[in-house]
């Protein structure tokens, strides 16, 4: 089931942000992402704010159907324009994710759309994707979001094997994600993601090599890869408790880690993020950037999470009490924190130092600097980067980048 939300102070029922959040705000980027929390079924490995037919059936009524989601979206979205006033910036970035968007109608995705580009108006050359399941779109269905301004589309693949899909509970068919690329660029889509996920009880090496294989053969320019984490509360971590499947230890997801760049690599894509590669610059996820970057973003739906000038905030979780919310002329949130200075160095060096370019070595405190020192012995980090005063994961510190950053926040 979905996790916990965090704890912290309310959000008023206007919406309303410290005038702090606002400040310079027309310096930063913005971004929107859109959360369909709807899924035909439950992924065993899945912990998202997400939900089947069956898990809403009885604690939404007609407040939380897929059927009228996309008009209550479209109120906080409208609830954004009131909060942050005659801010002049244009939205930069939208991300559609869930659960499953595409299990809504492709016209709603685009009213979704449409409501940003009236409310804030969309940048020239804005990004703009949707996730999709394999399994629940069609030539038809990609050119309707393609003519509604949709360019970029995340195909959810995880693996080219069946059995592994099996684990997984995964219900689309090997070779349905591949053929779905081709169907994007036919629609005219200029960027696609597969997102693949290795280290699945009873995966083999030749298992992910195939996965790795399949994805580049259906020439997507951006490949997201990551380990699987076995969620408490989830069907799979009580399957692991049974003994039903083995667990997978570290030192295999670090060999798969090294199989996917090796093999990634050689087909011509660059890694800019840990878990992410792309074929060129253009290619790269411009929204997971403002996320890494630490820029501003709205987040509408049921237990999104928004941040903007160092106030973050998150939604209520359930789909009927999200609605409600709304219908009601109050806002969804359910909690916020206005973050200090130190905790917004914290997340820098926490976010930033995942990226290819790494972190200023001017974000270290003393403690954090003679980290850097023994990391860079330890060959953790790179040289070249480092003389020029930034702290840049090697390929082994990308295999440890959990541990090199606990030690860098010192």
């Amino acid at each position: 089931m979905p996790s916990a939300l965090p704890d912290g102070e309310p959000v008023p029922a206007d919406g309303a942000l410290p005038a702090s959040a606002l400040a310079g705000a027309a310096g930063r980027p913005l971004g929107f992402y859109l959360h369909v929390p709807y899924c035909a079924t439950r992924c065993g490995y899945c912990d998202f704010n997400t939900y089947t037919a069956t898990e809403l059936r009885g604690t939404g009524g007609v407040l939380a159907s897929r059927d009228n989601y996309a008009e209550t979206l479209t109120d906080e979205v409208r609830l954004a324009r009131k909060v942050l006033g005659d801010d002049p910036r244009e939205v930069r970035t939208v991300f559609v994710g869930g659960g499953t968007p595409t299990l809504l109608a492709a016209g709603d995705l685009v009213r979704m759309l449409d409501a940003i580009r009236e409310e804030f108006g969309l940048a020239a050359d804005a990004e703009v994707t949707t996730e999709a399941n394999p399994e629940s779109v069609d030539p038809a269905y990609l050119a309707t979001l393609r003519a509604g301004g949709f360019n970029r589309i995340s195909f959810g693949m995880q693996s080219a094997r069946q059995h592994v899909l099996r684990v997984l509970d995964r219900t689309h068919t090997p070779g349905r994600p591949e053929a779905c690329v081709a169907e994007a660029r036919a629609a005219g889509f200029e960027h696609v993601n597969l997102d693949l996920i290795y280290g699945t009880p009873g995966e083999s090496d030749d298992d992910w090599r195939a996965s790795l294989d399949a994805a580049l053969g259906a020439g997507p320019d951006h490949v997201s890869a990551y380990a699987l984490i076995v969620e408490e509360g989830t069907q799979l971590a009580r399957r692991i408790r049974r003994g039903e499947v083995p667990m997978t230890d570290d030192d295999v997801h670090a060999d798969r880690y090294l199989i996917a760049e090796e093999t990634l690599s050689a087909a011509g894509f660059a890694w800019y993020e840990v878990s992410n590669w792309a074929t060129s610059e253009a290619a790269r996820c411009l929204h997971n950037e403002l996320y890494w970057r630490g820029a501003d973003w709205w987040g509408a739906g049921p237990g999104a999470h928004s941040h903007v000038g160092g106030v973050r905030w998150w939604n209520v979780k359930h789909p009927g009490a999200y609605a409600a919310a709304l219908a009601a002329g109050r806002s969804p949130g359910a909690g916020r924190e206005v973050l200090s200075q130190e905790d917004r160095r914290v997340e820098r060096i926490l976010l930033e130092l995942r990226l290819e370019e790494g972190v200023p070595l001017s974000l270290l405190h003393e403690r954090g600097l003679a980290a850097a020192r023994r990391a860079l012995a330890d060959g953790l980090l790179r040289q070249g980067e480092y003389e020029r005063g930034r702290a840049a994961l090697t390929l082994r510190g990308r295999l440890l980048a959990d541990a090199v950053v606990r030690d860098l926040v010192d």
